[in-house]
């Protein structure tokens, strides 16, 4: 009896926690409100058969229960009983799945007036490419993906010199507009899913996928990637903003295409040892650094993060937060660089310092660090710390071991990594919380520090 009353209780419960919970599909913001019309198709079919079968099962151990005064009666067939299940089961099973097929149909074929974006994951970030004017994306290759070409574009196909490249964390599409989403993978399986959208899809090393939508309600949402694909799998984030056609042209017309990277790409080293000598009072002449001026060691740097460093303190992503003194003194100095042009130039003389032994300031525990580093680091910056910049992840092995504590801390505390546009600072602080105090911040610095990378 008392079992049989607990089974009530779990169906009653049930249903009312589903009636009254606090999670619900997020608000739809695309046209496939088909698909939420088969999921609530599903959750009726299967709710109902929950139901039913737990409170018959209820039913028959009281009905059953054991009794003195009665004996069991086997019966090993019942055929008018079997029809009835098979033919309920099978319209159950016909409800859940014919919805699918339907909407499925829907899916797989893409209107003719959609146009086209791609997107390309990779271990932990987000890229998107559009068309040009000419509406042809062009043709890109894995094998052909460099430092210098993080798309993989084949320069020998015309149609590629107008396409946007965007390596950035934050997508944009127009409102009321069918689009093809083309998705890539460089490395492992990942899956490209909006919850608004309603629509996901597994993106394959070496295939394209695809899904298509039309956005129906302006706003920014999360691009999550919900297959896992590493230990950094929590932090791969992104965002997709919904915007009118007006302001997405707009945006669309402002970012460079393909033809003005590739010239951006051929740098001046000797151009950018002349900017460097606004540098050089702070950094050191051949950028060795200076811990009494708080100026870190750049010899070493590799020339891609030292642009992209430079362009956010010029932006506001780093060095803005009222706290980051440091960094507020660095913005003046990345705005006085007029282009990206100018900064790749710098970047590109950095690069060409020969690397500098940093001084010993900080006296953690090795072992310790070690084992921090090798459970948390390593992936990204490399077993010995010499960065992978696949993953954008830079050099750190050797770098000052002041500089390097002072940069954790900051990532800890959300003084760096918290503006929105700092989409790798906002990964760097979601690894940093595994370091539980200072003591550890230091002891993983002080490793760092002695790594030796040349």
């Amino acid at each position: 009896m008392a079992f049989a009353i607990v089974i009530v209780l779990l169906v009653v419960g049930s249903v009312g926690f589903h009636i009254w919970s606090p999670w619900w599909l997020t608000p739809i913001a695309s046209n496939w409100g088909a698909i939420d019309t088969t999921i609530d198709i599903t959750v009726w079919v299967t709710g109902f058969v929950f139901v039913a079968v737990n409170l018959f099962m209820a039913y028959a151990v009281y009905r059953f229960r054991y009794s003195a005064k009665r004996r069991a009666k086997y019966e090993p067939e019942n055929k008018k009983l079997e029809w009835w299940l098979t033919g309920f089961t099978s319209l159950g099973v016909i409800a859940m799945l014919a919805p699918g097929l339907f909407v499925w149909a829907d899916f797989v074929e893409v209107p003719d007036e959609a146009h086209v974006v791609e997107v390309t994951g990779q271990q932990w970030q987000w890229g998107f490419r559009y068309p040009g004017k000419d509406g042809v994306l062009g043709a890109a290759d894995p094998g052909l993906i460099t430092e210098a070409n993080p798309f993989g574009m084949k320069e020998d196909d015309p149609r590629g010199l107008d396409d946007v490249l965007v390596e950035s964390s934050l997508m944009h599409l127009p409102i009321d507009r069918p689009v093809k989403v083309l998705l890539r993978s460089k490395d492992v399986l990942h899956d490209f899913a909006v919850a608004q959208f309603r629509v996901k899809m597994d993106m394959v090393p070496g295939a394209v996928s695809y899904l298509w939508l039309t956005p129906t309600v302006k706003g920014t949402y999360d691009i999550l990637c919900e297959e896992l694909c590493g230990v950094g799998h929590f932090v791969m984030r992104g965002k997709v903003r919904v915007e009118d056609s007006s302001d997405y042209e707009a945006w669309l017309e402002s970012q460079p295409i393909y033809a003005d990277l590739k010239v951006q790409a051929q740098t001046n080293v000797v151009l950018g040892k002349a900017s460097y000598a606004m540098c050089a009072g702070c950094h050191g002449a051949q950028g060795e650094g200076n811990p009494a001026l708080n100026a870190p060691r750049l010899a070493g740097l590799q020339d891609w993060y030292v642009t992209a460093q430079l362009e956010h303190f010029k932006s506001g992503a780093r060095g803005s937060n009222p706290k980051d003194s440091y960094g507020q003194m660095m913005m003046p100095m990345a705005s006085a660089l007029v282009d990206l042009t100018t900064m790749k130039n710098l970047a590109a003389y950095i690069g060409s310092m020969p690397i500098k032994t940093s001084s010993k300031t900080l006296f953690g525990d090795l072992s310790e660090g070690q084992a921090l580093y090798d459970k948390n680091c390593s992936v990204c910056h490399g077993g010995n710390g010499a960065g992978v910049w696949s993953v954008h992840a830079p050099r750190i092995g050797g770098m000052d071991d002041w500089y390097l504590a002072r940069q954790l801390r900051n990532f800890r505390d959300k003084v760096r990594g918290s503006h929105p546009e700092d989409d790798l600072g906002h990964q760097m602080a979601l690894m940093v919380s595994v370091l539980e105090d200072d003591q550890a911040i230091e002891d993983v610095a002080s490793y760092i520090s002695s790594l030796n990378v040349n």
